[in-house]
């Protein structure tokens, strides 16, 4: 594993913005594998990262433990369990920079649809479908178990359900957590987490750590309405660069 100064000056902003996303700010965690993918494949950075991951949710936890949507989360874990099963099974199989693509495409068009239709309003929340969930949460958590990059999928899925910013903040923290937690097993299995990997691990703890706080007063302090207009935009802004990121893995 190549440890210069610059690979450690990607590692450290890469555990910031885990901690950020784990603290609630929108997508934020989405760059931090594309950061470490500058000096390692993105599946070695997912590896690399998986213990902070899992360290900053413990730190997410303690701030959201009262806020979530239990009927989301129920359908969330099955489909989640799945899809993380599915990756699992089909991680020598896939083609990773199609799913990338993929993702990417799904992302930007329900973006758009978001940002041209009316503005949410958390009074009249819906009902989530449990057919839409389980095909949505699947999804997110194949993504997940391949490159971390669930959160297009899961937005589809809970964006449109109105929940409260807090709500929606509190069922993503608790749904990533659990995904985080159960992937750990399978990428031992597959040699993506190591005794080296956990060890460089280490050192991105604290960052993160400070990073989950840091994001959990910047989303109490934004209004509502903003929250969910970056949420949005920021999705549409990820989907964009993971269309770009398949793209060039395909053609080269």
């Amino acid at each position: 594993m190549e440890t210069t100064i610059p690979f450690w000056i990607a590692a450290i902003f890469a555990s910031i913005f885990v901690g950020l996303g784990k603290g609630g700010l929108p997508v934020v965690a989405a760059l931090a594998v594309p950061s470490l993918s500058l000096f390692m494949s993105p599946i070695a950075a997912a590896g690399l990262l998986l213990p902070v991951y899992i360290i900053s949710d413990i730190f997410a936890l303690v701030a959201y433990r009262r806020e979530f949507d239990a009927r989301v989360l129920k359908i969330s874990f099955f489909g989640m369990t799945l899809g993380v099963v599915l990756g699992g099974l089909t991680a020598h199989l896939i083609l990773e920079w199609l799913i990338t693509f993929l993702i990417g495409l799904m992302g930007t068009v329900f973006a758009i649809r978001m940002l041209l239709s009316r503005p949410r309003d958390t009074k009249t929340a819906s009902l989530a479908r449990l057919d839409k969930g389980l095909f949505w949460t699947t999804i997110a958590g194949f993504t997940s178990f391949i490159s971390h990059n669930g959160g297009p999928p899961w937005q589809i899925f809970t964006l449109p359900l109105n929940m409260p910013k807090s709500i929606f903040v509190g069922t993503s923290v608790i749904v990533f957590s659990y995904v985080n937690f159960i992937k750990l097993f399978p990428y031992i299995l597959l040699g993506q987490v190591t005794f080296t990997s956990v060890h460089t691990s280490l050192y991105l703890l604290i960052p993160a750590a400070i990073s989950v706080y840091a994001g959990v007063i910047a989303v109490k302090i934004i209004p509502e309405k903003v929250f969910f207009k970056i949420v949005t935009w920021a999705l549409f802004l990820i989907s964009l660069k993971l269309m770009w990121d398949g793209l060039i893995k395909g053609l080269f």
